[in-house]
């Protein structure tokens, strides 16, 4: 059938089931590609089979180099690793559709032969004023088969003629418009137009291109967004007439912002995947999240929902009978959420690691902090842990743990609300800290005196009972003082941090601004 017959017999390639995803390289990945993978690669974990990943850069007016090595670096960054690709090879390589323009043309040269297909030389022009005019009437808008049953020199005598035909496949009247779907069960599409399978300038359509590539991939199951419904009689025909045995179809339900529309990558920066590495999230919170969006969450053994998963459990349980075809609500708070449970779920170690490149990226760290450094980022990784839900929040809490002591930047809004008394309070503060010792004892000085118990019990005494504040006009002065923030991380295992000396430095260079 083909000159370009993959490696391994299609009967004979490996896995029980096999699936794909398949992005165009035409920009910043869509959230959609992660989406379309977790459903495909859970279903391909649970079944043992195998996972593609197909690069569909056909589009050649929209390609873009860098978009293709963004595909696989946000999907590796989610964890959705494929077994079949580009960049790791496999039995049916290539896996561009771009490297495999020979493949195609036999079974466009099949279809012609056969009669299923016509070369059509409308102009551009042509086409688009015909579409006018039945828009105008209210008609179906479709070709009207002005090339069918012509030849070339036939048609050149009519207008609207271009020298360099496209092809296109004849719709019989009674095609079938019904077909079954994993997820939505019998479904039925609207009648299709004659789709061009291959264009002017050599290259298949994705109509063409899927059937084939899928086929010769060994594709078993079909899963892609709802938008595709409306093509698949096309696609169905397409394998009955090659004499394929076509894959199951699942149609998955597309992502909407909350006014329902579809998420866009022009209108909305969330539907680029880069776009979530960017802002902080984590990747196996982003994953939980997509799962969350078209399948109900496990119960547990009180019938409540439990909304927090790994992948691997997701995989576990999950049946494309129970996938939701109703489109989900792109509900960033839920996200949000999610990722803050996630961020407190990580060890110190591994949340140290994750905030030091957000650190870096900031200007907080250099690109080769010592070890000093980052002995001090995971002791002040413990404080913040908590008290994030995106990991681009770290910058602004850990930043004054790596300043001068002398030159801590104080925000606007934390001097405005300095108190006539603070003054008063930072020598207080001083005066009391100052009397805390600072020596360690124990094996190898493991047992320091200069300890956030210690620190809070000298300043309780003196700020708050000594000068008769409540805590919170007590210690904000100090907060300031020590941080530059009306917010930050708390405020005695901070100056447990930072030393004894560093803190009544800070205590001292605030005290002489005021």
């Amino acid at each position: 059938m083909s000159e370009h017959t993959p490696a391994v017999p299609v009967s004979d390639l490996p896995g029980p089931v096999r699936l794909r995803v398949a992005p165009s390289p035409t920009g910043d990945p869509h959230v959609g590609t992660a989406y379309m993978s977790l459903f495909n690669l859970a279903f391909v974990r649970q079944q043992g089979g195998r996972f593609l990943l197909r690069i569909e850069d056909t589009d050649r007016a929209r390609f873009r180099e860098d978009s293709e090595q963004q595909v696989f670096d946000t999907l590796r960054w989610l964890g959705l690793t494929w077994d079949e690709g580009p960049d790791v090879g496999g039995p049916c390589a290539p896996y561009r559709q771009s490297e495999r323009l020979t493949s195609y043309q036999p079974y466009i040269e099949r279809l012609l032969a056969d009669g299923h297909a016509y070369h059509c030389w409308c102009s551009t022009e042509r086409l688009a004023a015909m579409r006018e005019e039945q828009q105008r009437l209210k008609q179906p808008t479709g070709y009207d088969r002005m090339c069918l049953g012509k030849n070339e020199a036939e048609r050149a005598e009519l207008p609207g003629f271009s020298p360099t035909p496209v092809v296109r496949m004849l719709v019989p009247d009674d095609v079938e418009l019904q077909f079954d779907d994993l997820i939505r069960g019998r479904v039925s599409a609207p009648r299709p137009d004659d789709q061009v399978i291959l264009k002017a300038d050599g290259f298949p359509t994705y109509h063409l291109a899927v059937v084939v590539d899928d086929h010769e991939m060994g594709i078993t199951h079909v899963v892609r967004g709802e938008e595709w419904i409306s093509s698949t009689p096309k696609h169905v025909l397409l394998y009955r007439w090659l004499g394929l045995t076509p894959p199951a179809f699942a149609h998955m339900p597309l992502l909407r912002n909350t006014n329902k529309s579809k998420i866009s990558k022009r209108k909305n920066p969330e539907a680029r995947l880069t776009w979530f590495e960017e802002e902080g999230y984590l990747p196996e919170a982003l994953v939980n999240f997509l799962g969350l969006l078209a399948y109900p969450p496990a119960q547990d053994a009180e019938g409540n929902d439990v909304e927090l998963f790994t992948f691997e459990e997701f995989s576990q349980r999950f049946d494309w009978r129970q996938v939701n075809p109703v489109g989900p609500i792109f509900d960033l708070k839920k996200l949000d959420w999610l990722n803050g449970v996630h961020i407190r779920e990580l060890a110190l170690e591994d949340f140290a690691a994750r905030i030091l490149p957000f650190l870096q990226r900031a200007g907080v760290l250099g690109e080769a902090p010592t070890l000093g450094e980052l002995g001090r980022l995971k002791e002040v990784a413990a404080l913040i842990q908590t008290r994030i839900a995106h990991l681009t929040e770290a910058a602004e809490l850990v930043a004054p743990f790596y300043v001068a002591d002398d030159a801590v930047d104080v925000a606007d809004d934390a001097r405005a609300q300095l108190g006539e008394n603070a003054a008063q309070v930072l020598d207080a503060a001083t005066a009391a800290l100052t009397e805390v010792p600072d020596e360690h004892h124990g094996v190898l000085g493991s047992e320091p005196t200069w300890r956030a118990d210690a620190i809070e019990a000298a300043l309780r005494t003196a700020v708050v009972e000594g000068l008769g504040l409540k805590p919170k006009f007590a210690f904000g002065p100090l907060r300031t003082a020590v941080s530059g923030r009306r917010v930050s991380p708390p405020l005695f295992e901070s100056m447990e941090i930072l030393g004894k000396q560093a803190t009544l430095t800070r205590l001292g260079t605030l005290r002489a601004a005021l």
